[in-house]
């Protein structure tokens, strides 16, 4: 199911230079993120074995990009140079220093739900998927996939997935309901995810004139089954196969792309931002989604993780509902926000997911040790609903999480681990070593809440954590913690 997942769950973990040296021999990147429309796959005459042989392909196999003009939304159409710049040497160009505000705003589209667009996008029947692996229906439903009625949402088909696709839980309790009313309104529509898909496919095609053999992914919440409505997008841009060190290389890559942004495309494009973090990315705004996105070079660990994450998000139907109540809860408390010492959005999940694998009737396994597929396109195939015993509500679930953080887990000598479904024992290196919140990334083995470095915030949120249980175990009424109405005017 996942790369490299013949090592999956075996510590030690390999070297850092080493951690991503085979994962492009696994993942079906010849498969363009933009792919064909209907007419093509008709002309092209594809069978089962054609498309199997694409997925066992390489980075270097992909066809010359014909650069054309753009026209993205209402605006003129954007020319650019066709003369594509080979990146060479360490020479950074220079980079314009802008301030960041590492409080995020959030832009609210003053336009209608679908956006208008010219020829260039590609019609209903003409989709474009930009998952690695990904194969549009057209193509696969008559060759290929078998009945999927009940398994995991196939990852084709993450970019426009049916809203229906799985059964919500029953609610019988008011809590349970509340939980369920806040999911149902704020939860990432078709609509949102075709918009951030609309950018990233006229983006693609902008810096591949540039990188001709790059690809640009749609990542994390906009495809891992827990986004909102008003999450961000995040872009992988995958420039070669092999690792890019993520101080030079990555820098001077989002420095052209800056470039590129704030130059060519500056019609479209506001406020590009280059932020020299440790995994380096390229902040924008895109005026005709009004969608903020963050951009990173070859951070390939992200594409692996959205894959893990969109399995855990879909073969128990508890699991979406919980994480979208719990993210929201943790942003209107101040604690969710990486950039100023709390916990990101990605460490909330593993959180939530290691809290339902704990649990002395577990509702998640681990994924990694009870599949070890190495074919990321098997996944939605291979992978069934998972069948627990533990019937327990939403509302309890939401319960019994905070009392978990707040009484039972032990920070001080414990690491969160999705990986191996419990909580372990802190490793001695220096990434763990006097850190308030230890949370394994389940495949490079790094801590996901390293951010969380001031004991100030750390109190911050262990007493949230508290008196959300608290309040939640007499109360039983989410507007107590978080209320309702507010959040899902915000979405």
């Amino acid at each position: 199911m996942f790369p490299n997942s013949s090592n999956l769950g075996r510590p030690p973990f390999p070297p850092k230079h080493q951690q991503h040296s085979t994962f492009f021999n696994k993942l079906p990147l010849n498969i363009p993120p933009a792919l064909l429309s209907h007419q093509q796959i008709i002309d092209a005459q594809f069978n089962f074995q054609n498309a199997a042989a694409l997925l066992s392909g390489n980075l270097a196999t992909l066809p010359a990009v014909t650069p054309q003009p753009l026209t993205y939304g209402n605006v003129s159409p954007v020319h650019t140079s066709t003369a594509p710049t080979s990146f060479r040497g360490r020479k950074r160009l220079s980079e314009q220093n802008v301030p960041y505000d590492v409080k995020r705003q959030r832009f609210h589209s003053p336009h209608r739900e679908t956006t208008v667009v010219n020829q260039t996008v590609p019609l209903p029947e003409e989709r474009r998927y930009s998952f690695p692996g990904s194969i549009p229906s057209q193509l696969f439903h008559a060759h290929y996939l078998p009945d999927l009625t009940g398994c995991v949402p196939p990852l084709r088909d993450a970019s426009f997935s049916d809203p229906i696709e799985t059964t919500l839980p029953v609610a019988k309790d008011k809590l349970s309901q509340q939980v369920l009313e806040l999911f149902q309104a704020c939860q990432q529509q078709t609509c949102d995810l075709n918009r951030k898909e609309l950018c990233r496919t006229e983006l693609q095609r902008e810096i591949q004139r540039i990188f001709p053999q790059s690809r640009l992914f749609l990542v994390g919440s906009s495809l891992n089954g827990f986004g909102t409505r008003s999450s961000d997008g995040d872009l992988c841009l995958v420039v070669k196969e092999e690792p890019v060190n993520q101080k030079t290389e990555a820098r001077h890559i989002l420095s052209l792309v800056q470039k590129l942004f704030s130059t060519k495309l500056s019609s479209y494009i506001e406020r590009p931002q280059l932020i020299r973090a440790k995994v380096p990315i390229v902040k924008f705004r895109d005026k005709v989604s009004c969608v903020e996105f963050d951009l990173n070079v070859n951070n390939v660990v992200g594409i692996r993780n959205t894959f893990l994450l969109r399995t855990y998000a879909y073969i128990e139907n508890r699991v979406r509902p919980l994480v979208l109540v719990v993210k929201k809860w943790a942003s209107f408390h101040d604690i969710n926000d990486a950039s100023r010492g709390t916990l990101s959005s990605y460490s909330l999940v593993l959180m939530v997911l290691h809290y339902l694998q704990t649990l002395p009737e577990p509702i998640l396994p681990s994924l990694q040790k009870n599949y070890p597929l190495h074919l990321v396109h098997q996944a939605p195939c291979t992978i069934p609903p998972y069948l627990s015993k533990n019937g327990s509500s939403l509302g309890d679930l939401l319960i019994g999480f905070f009392k978990y953080y707040a009484t039972e887990f032990d920070w001080s000598h414990q690491m969160i681990s999705v990986r191996e479904a419990k909580a372990i024992p802190r490793p001695d290196g220096i990434e763990w070593r006097n850190k308030f919140i230890c949370v394994e990334e389940p495949f490079d083995g790094t801590n996901t809440a390293r951010a969380v470095h001031e004991k100030q915030k750390f109190d911050i949120i262990k007493d949230e954590f508290m008196k959300s249980w608290q309040i939640l175990r007499d109360k039983k009424d989410l507007n107590c913690v978080l209320p309702l109405r507010t959040t899902i005017q915000k979405r």
